[in-house]
């Protein structure tokens, strides 16, 4: 049984940071690309960055600049930290990694943590 667990999220103020994590468990060959989703009320999930294997990141233009997308492939872990946050960031933040195993290869979502910015 395969499984995305994040941690980190929370309350913080406008110009503060958090750092999220999502580590990969369960019987698997190999993680491709992980990535950071996040969803505010009423609006669609969106792509926050993603990183390959090889460690090539990729960022949403509204967090260039603020936010670091990192991993430790040795613990098939990702990482988010967010730098100076915005009351617009406030969203649940989904992990997503896409894993192979015997008889998948498929996408992987996290149970969502929640991101709140007080302005």
């Amino acid at each position: 049984q395969v499984q995305l667990v994040e941690s980190g999220g929370g309350l913080v103020q406008a110009g503060g940071s958090l750092r999220l994590s999502c580590e990969a468990s369960g019987s698997f060959f190999s993680v491709r690309g992980m990535g950071w989703y996040r969803q505010a009320p009423g609006k669609q999930r969106e792509l926050v960055a993603d990183i390959t294997s090889g460690g090539d990141a990729n960022y949403a233009d509204s967090v260039k600049g603020r936010f670091t997308i990192s991993r430790e492939n040795a613990k098939n872990t990702v990482y988010l930290q967010m730098n100076s946050l915005k009351p617009e960031d406030t969203a649940v933040y989904y992990c997503n990694a896409f894993l192979i195993g015997a008889s998948f290869a498929s996408d992987f979502w996290g149970q969502g943590t929640q991101v709140t910015v007080s302005s």
